[in-house]
């Protein structure tokens, strides 16, 4: 079975974070409600905690996504850092115990966009990796269908600096509950490139190399490498990655290109690109609001408010995308759905240039 297939039949809808535009990003209800919703893989962020324990966030520093700063206990720990060459404040996981970080609660990281969240604060705890691996095989086992894990491996560069390997952590989990083998369901990301080529000779599971519109991975700017994200998006550096990788997920602009005015414009040639080396391409990340849609998808001034991203939807999917990062898995879902009864009558192809293009 080829990696394409494994993963299930284009394009593949997976919950960034679970379905943070209505629970609070990496909790069991955020992800519990998108595999209700129809996603197809729940898609969790890692990084270290300090007795080498995988635990799901956004990013290293909690401040922002938990009640951490509201802890006396915890006053003492708040500091500043350098993350990927850039300083951070605030309170860091690796400074803490697991123990430690149970302690704490989670809150909406985006409440100017998603107050209906806000209220949400105070009732649900840090996640683990294992706890999101459960989360995929209950729903396995009571659906009848396939939940996949998309994890990504958030700053290697820096934990590894730190004696926290992600790689070591990750392959430990993985092989200890048994689903590092061929054909499972279990996806590995990461915006750097360095520990993606570590675990290809440690892990038969499909590996996604992360992509943005602008900067660079780290571990190339740590080694003096000159290469840019930009740079990875040529033929040449694809057929490289595809050495690596089975994949490759982009920033949606670097698919479909906006404007100045940030409306969508032409198609980049990147999917054709990265199919011709033989890599998939799922891009993020597809949400509701307008502060996030292409102006011409934007419906009324309220950033908060939702626009037309079914429009959008539609237009990654004409260009051949085999999957989509998405907060909002309904209309993820819905929006496939209608691609796809479209393409039974005939009337787009996924692998042929849109006429507006």
């Amino acid at each position: 079975m080829s990696t394409r297939d494994s993963l299930g039949a284009a394009p593949v809808v997976i919950a960034h974070r679970g379905i943070p535009g209505f629970r609070l990003e990496h909790t069991r209800p955020s992800y519990e409600l998108a595999i209700a919703e129809g996603c197809d893989y729940i898609e969790p962020d890692v990084v270290a905690t300090r007795d080498g324990h995988l635990v799901v966030r956004h990013e290293n520093e909690i401040s922002i996504s938990t009640d951490v700063a509201a802890h006396p206990e915890f006053a003492a720990r708040r500091t500043t850092k350098w993350v990927d060459g850039l300083p951070m404040s605030g309170w860091f996981t690796e400074d803490f115990t697991l123990a430690e970080l149970k302690t704490l609660t989670v809150r909406e990281r985006l409440p100017h966009l998603r107050p209906q969240n806000v209220s949400l604060a105070g009732q649900q705890r840090i996640l683990t990796f294992d706890e999101v691996l459960d989360v995929a095989e209950q729903a396995t086992a009571s659906l009848g269908r396939p939940i996949g894990v998309y994890v990504e491996t958030k700053h290697p560069t820096y934990f590894a600096r730190l004696g926290l390997d992600l790689d070591d952590l990750l392959v430990e989990v993985l092989e200890r509950r048994g689903v590092n083998v061929p054909g499972h369901h279990v996806v590995v990301q990461s915006m750097e490139t360095a520990n993606l080529r570590s675990l290809r000779g440690r892990t038969p599971l499909p590996l996604i190399q992360l992509m943005d519109r602008q900067g660079a991975p780290y571990d190339l700017v740590a080694a003096g490498d000159p290469r840019t994200y930009a740079d990875l998006e040529s033929a040449r550096e694809l057929a490289r990655i595809a050495d690596y990788a089975d994949g490759i997920g982009p920033n949606k602009s670097q698919v479909v290109a906006r404007d100045a005015k940030q409306r969508l414009t032409q198609e980049t040639g990147l999917v054709a690109r990265a199919h011709a080396a033989g890599l998939l391409v799922h891009v993020w990340t597809m949400r509701d609001e307008n502060n996030f849609l292409p102006r011409d998808h934007r419906l009324g001034r309220d950033k908060a408010a939702h626009g037309d991203a079914v429009a959008e939807y539609l237009r990654f999917f004409d260009a051949g995308v085999d999957g989509v990062f998405s907060d909002f898995t309904p209309t993820a879902v819905r929006a496939r759905q209608a691609w796809r009864t479209t393409q039974r009558e005939g009337s787009r192809s996924t692998w042929t240039e849109p006429a507006w293009a």
